[in-house]
């Protein structure tokens, strides 16, 4: 139990980390409590005589006094923010912004960058204000999807923008939104000048060779993954290979392990070799940038490499449950990170678990593929229960998937390392590049082929509850695998976790049939319309004699996914982007491969980024235009909206593109994109409508925006309203409900019914729900 005493002292700085960032009222309070505590506790150590008594109290004052480290970090920051907060200027208006970049610039949803910052200067209206504030940096526009040269960490930039205050839940201490062009003062200089600039080559390099491998390199070698596909990154995730493409734990020990290996064949002495491998992961963590995400990974190897040298498990642990303590003190803000909790996760399972798994397994398989596999079992052990809190789905092949990619990822991350040092030599990083693209394709393959397979995401249980299930899960398998003893009771205990298992795993082989072949079983086989839930976003199915069109795709990949394969959709003839934000084309690089025709509104935002994924994979485009028609099997569609060459309505929901689709089974259905009340008034006094129409898919998810005479005119039997549950905008909204009721339309919305299915059967409206089925009579 030697091994297990720093773990309260750990958890104390979490907890007290994690109640100080939830209530910044409450640090200086705790902080002076538990000052007082350490105190106390130390003192009773000094006259306890009893050595396990003043063990005790020794580990409960470190404890105590690392918690209070923590939560006085976060007091001290309150000066810093009701500085910020009383700056006369935070007011909305537009400020100039100088600022150092502190983060990796690093793509967001929407077609968006975001960096960390330190502002140094605000001003505004001829006054101008000194800081010296973290923030957040947001910026979207021309400079998103074509950032300035030199815009890296280290440079001086000046944005022009907004900023607002930010609680003490976050880090930063002002968030800033750049709404005009950023300029680059002055380029990063000295070696982070020249980690910039080899990073830059690598991705330039890897840019000229083909497929999702070369998107793959800078990742596996530097963390940049910039340049991964939505695709490819879906993939990633859904065979739990994402990790592979972020610095982490992983690669930092690689990068100490071989310059140990290097020093040790030299002749190195023992403080020589961890004192180069010190130097080297150095070196890495300046060259991927030093952000706090890669100094905690490089926290982390150091940690497992320093326990591997002293050849103890017990000091591994108590070194991990120290290093975690002292990190949270650094920067408490932490403990809300769960990209912290899985490292902590991660590393804890591989020093714990890892051993006692493989040599449970090794009674069954050969010793190298057991402990090979006992590596990736441990970590997914530890850190699924974190990760379905933020999607609840556990992927069914991740140890598979992590198992075949483990050769090859190694390969690739040195071989893309040695090609960006080598950046000056040409021909050699060229060399380098195109070898390291072997095992980075290697990879993508097995994430592609893995995501691939039916039920390869076994859906489960959200929030806590969902992650103290698979936690329990977790815990049932490993007692299971291993013995707990020769006892009669320890052999019972195990028994039962066998028989558990047993269960557990025909559950989740029935869950993942139906989740994959079974998926359509219980969707009416007449539907004509089918409203995908996507949470927060549009994806509508219609479908006529076997054709299908796709109207929008929601925001992420996955539930458009679960939703197609729900409703037995394979290929998609007519994709429909009414506009390109991201909660209506955000999923759509998913899509590649998969689609014919691409009808799109006018372009703005991420629309070349979107529908370039889309034309790679050998799709057609066509910027849709009110007059424009075709057919979808024995349907007809029309464009209604918007007008070709007017001015009246700028790119995005205004400009929504609007379809008319009858005919061939299909009840007439009006859908609207996300036309404000303005534009849904010109839309309806242009003539455009066809009279009566059997369904209207309410615009903008049912905002309090809407024109009741379009509605009017429109005289739908049934409305459709796609939005997420719990959504930020309160969408739909009352009004909009009550405006639709007032007018005798049945409204069926995805928040509340999930899916929805509409068809035509003996003259009557069908509507079916997840949870039920109801009647619309004409």
């Amino acid at each position: 139990m030697r091994a297990y005493r720093l773990v309260p002292a750990a958890a104390a700085a979490w907890i007290a980390a994690g109640i100080c960032i939830a209530g910044s009222a409450w640090a200086l309070p705790m902080a002076t409590g538990l000052w007082c505590a350490a105190a106390a506790a130390l003192g009773a150590a000094v006259l306890a005589r009893r050595p396990r008594a003043r063990a005790a109290l020794v580990v409960a004052t470190l404890s105590c006094a690392l918690a209070a480290a923590s939560a006085s970090h976060v007091a001290a920051t309150a000066d810093a923010r009701r500085e910020a907060a009383a700056l006369p200027v935070l007011d909305g208006r537009t400020l100039q912004i100088t600022a150092t970049v502190t983060g990796k610039v690093e793509p967001r949803s929407g077609g968006a960058l975001a960096f960390d910052a330190v502002v140094t200067g605000v001003a505004a209206g001829g006054a101008s204000f000194e800081l010296g504030a973290d923030a957040i940096v947001v910026v979207r526009g021309a400079d998103a999807e074509r950032p300035p040269d030199g815009l890296d960490v280290g440079a001086v930039v000046s944005i022009a923008g907004t900023a607002r205050p930010l609680t003490g839940a976050d880090r930063a201490v002002l968030a800033v939104a750049a709404t005009q062009a950023i300029t680059v003062v002055r380029e990063p200089h000295g070696l982070l000048a020249v980690a910039s600039d080899l990073r830059r080559d690598l991705g330039v390099r890897a840019a000229g060779l083909p497929g999702p491998g070369a998107e793959l390199i800078p990742g596996l070698a530097v963390g940049d993954t910039a340049a991964v596909s939505a695709q490819l990154d879906a993939a990633m995730k859904q065979s739990s290979l994402s990790h592979l493409t972020a610095v982490s734990g992983a690669n930092c020990a690689l990068v100490v392990g071989i310059a140990y290996v290097l020093l040790a064949g030299a002749g190195a002495p023992r403080a020589g070799r961890v004192a180069g491998g010190a130097a080297a992961l150095g070196g890495f963590v300046l060259l991927v940038t030093p952000e706090p995400s890669v100094v905690r990974a490089a926290a982390m190897a150091a940690i497992a490499m320093l326990s591997l040298l002293l050849g103890r498990r017990a000091a591994g642990v108590s070194i991990l449950s120290l290093a975690v303590a002292v990190l949270l003190v650094l920067d408490p803000w932490l403990a809300g990170s769960l990209g912290f909790a899985l490292s902590a996760a991660a590393t804890a399972a591989l020093l714990v678990l890892a051993r006692p798994l493989g040599r449970a397994l090794e009674r069954a398989l050969p010793r190298a593929l057991a402990w090979t596999l006992a590596v990736p079992l441990a970590a997914q052990l530890a850190c699924g229960p974190l990760i379905v809190l933020i999607d609840p789905t556990v992927p069914v092949y991740g140890v598979a998937a992590n198992l075949i990619a483990a050769p090859a990822a190694p390969a690739a991350t040195v071989l893309g390392l040695l090609a960006c040092l080598a950046a000056p030599v040409a021909v050699l990083a060229d060399g380098l590049v195109a070898l390291a693209w072997v095992p980075a394709s290697w990879v993508a393959s097995t994430a592609e082929t893995f995501a691939a397979l039916p039920g390869s995401g076994l859906p489960w249980i959200e929030g806590a509850a969902g992650a103290a299930a698979l936690a329990l899960a977790g815990a049932v398998l490993v007692t299971a695998l291993v013995p707990l003893g020769v006892s009669s009771p320890a052999r019972a205990v195990r028994a039962v976790a066998v028989a558990l298992v047993a269960c557990l795993s025909g559950a989740g082989a029935g869950a993942g049939v139906l989740a994959s072949w079974g998926a359509s079983l219980g969707v009416p086989a007449a539907w004509t319309v089918f409203v995908c839930d996507v949470g927060q976003g549009d994806a509508i199915l219609v479908r006529s004699a076997g054709s299908v069109a796709l109207v929008d795709t929601g925001e992420d990949a996955g539930p458009l996914d679960a939703c197609l394969r729900r409703a037995g959709i394979g290929w998609i003839d007519v994709l429909v982007l009414t506009h390109f934000d991201v909660d209506h084309a955000g999923a759509a690089p998913g899509l590649a491969g998969r689609v014919g025709l691409v009808l799109h509104g006018p372009r703005a935002g991420p629309a070349d980024e979107l529908l370039g994924a889309l034309t790679a994979g050998g799709a057609e485009t066509a910027e849709a235009a009110a007059g424009m028609s075709g057919s979808l099997g024995e349907a007809r569609w029309r464009v209604l909206w918007p007008v070709a060459g007017s001015k009246a309505f700028a790119a995005g929901n205004d400009a929504s593109v609007v379809l008319d689709i009858s005919g061939g089974g299909i009840p007439r259905i009006l859908l609207l994109g996300d036309l404000s009340a303005a534009a849904q008034a010109a839309l309806a006094r242009g003539g455009e409508l066809a009279g009566a129409y059997s369904v209207v898919k309410v615009a903008h998810h049912g905002s309090a925006d809407q024109d009741p005479g379009l509605y009017e005119r429109a005289a739908p039997l049934v409305a459709l309203v796609s939005a997420g549950t719990g959504n930020p905008y309160g969408h739909p909204r009352a009004a909009a409900i009550e405006l639709l009721r007032a007018l005798g339309i049945r409204v069926h919305r995805t928040d509340r019914h999930g899916a929805i299915a509409v068809w035509e059967e003996a003259g009557r409206l069908r509507v079916w729900w997840e949870r039920g089925e109801v009647d619309a009579p004409r």
